[in-house]
């Protein structure tokens, strides 16, 4: 089986639905930023306030040409790995690359407790505005994903499902 890789901005659901996916078709599961965190010996919110989001980003594209290179994964992207093209291309190699995406309220709503300790794009005075402004920013990229699910009112078994009925036919 190819990896299930899922993509999409934060507060999607990507997390909780990779780990129940991994459980239930008894596969891997691997976060991108936690690999990073792992890596760099840092929180997230620490490197992007101490070396900023470029240096993340190419951390990032390292830890995505290793994972890309790992099978039977169910793996959690971090929300900005779409943009650049190369993680996309190599996610694509071994995996089918699914987009989980919500309402901008919606993503303010499941975000809205760690925005000071695990959001450092969304510690901003409005969040949904950033939110907002991201999404638009990032919306072409998230197209390239090969398939899309809308998580808003949707519970984790729920997308699970979506996700494992898009596997089998892929």
């Amino acid at each position: 089986m190819k990896n299930i890789v899922l993509v999409g901005f934060m507060g999607t659901g990507k997390t909780v639905v990779a780990k129940t996916l991994a459980k239930r078709l008894g596969m891997k599961y691997v976060s991108t930023d936690d690999l990073i965190e792992e890596r760099e010996k840092v929180s997230i919110p620490d490197i992007f306030s101490k070396k900023g989001e470029k240096y993340f980003r190419e951390v990032e594209k390292n830890v995505i040409k290793d994972v890309s290179l790992m099978e039977n994964m169910v793996i959690d992207a971090g929300g900005g790995v779409v943009i650049n093209a190369e993680n996309v291309k190599n996610l694509n190699k071994k995996g089918v690359i699914i987009c989980l995406w919500a309402e901008p309220e919606v993503i303010l709503q499941r975000t809205k407790h760690h925005t000071k300790t695990k959001r450092p794009l969304l510690n901003v005075r409005e969040p949904l505005g950033k939110i907002e402004e991201l999404l638009a920013f990032r919306k072409s990229f998230y197209e390239r994903a090969d398939y899309h699910i809308r998580t808003s009112g949707m519970s984790v078994d729920k997308v699970a499902d979506e996700v494992e009925g898009i596997i089998k036919n892929a």
